[in-house]
């Protein structure tokens, strides 16, 4: 038996707790049934519901969803096309997004499938820095696909700062010679 400041009052009937619980204005809760004796605490079940649930709202409203933002290329891309793609991947993952690059054969594209894998191996290569490959590259009919992922932040090891560099003038250049 717990009371309503948390102190222990040892082991009694359930009538006494009961009638204990009643004469302070509160409920009597069993806590953890399992235990032999049954722990029960004296406290104030509505209050204490009311508090769970603000503490569930203050959860859910600080859980961070992920969602998962897809990239289309063809195994044609321009180099200036995929450069800006590539800008786009890394404003995702930047924003702790998923990206699924897809990449879709059309026509004689099939025959050549080679070319579509540079173009996928490439934009692995090109975020290779900020993302970290969570489903490698599958070729599913006509579609080659693979999912990235923001790269983890290690806690406690941030990357080191870099201490500004000391401006060094330049040389002063000699003087030039005065014609009298």
């Amino acid at each position: 038996m717990i009371n309503a400041n948390g102190e222990m009052l040892g082991v009694m009937a359930t009538r006494d707790a009961q009638r204990l619980a009643d004469q302070q204005g509160f409920d009597l809760v069993e806590v953890s049934p399992n235990a032999e004796p049954p722990v029960c605490k004296i406290m104030d079940f509505g209050k204490f519901r009311y508090e769970e649930s603000i503490k569930r709202k203050q959860a859910r409203k600080n859980q961070k969803t992920t969602q998962i933002k897809e990239i289309k290329f063809h195994a044609s891309v321009d180099t200036n096309d995929l450069g800006h793609k590539l800008r786009q991947i890394k404003d995702f993952l930047a924003d702790g997004h998923k990206v699924k690059v897809t990449l879709q054969y059309r026509g004689r594209e099939n025959a050549h499938k080679e070319l579509g894998m540079e173009v996928v191996s490439r934009v692995i290569q090109e975020c290779s820095a900020e993302a970290v490959v969570e489903q490698s590259p599958k070729l599913i009919g006509r579609t080659l696909g693979c999912l990235l992922a923001a790269r983890p932040v290690k806690v406690g090891s941030g990357q080191p700062s870099q201490a500004p560099r000391p401006v060094v003038p330049a040389p002063a250049k000699p003087a030039a010679p005065v014609a009298e």
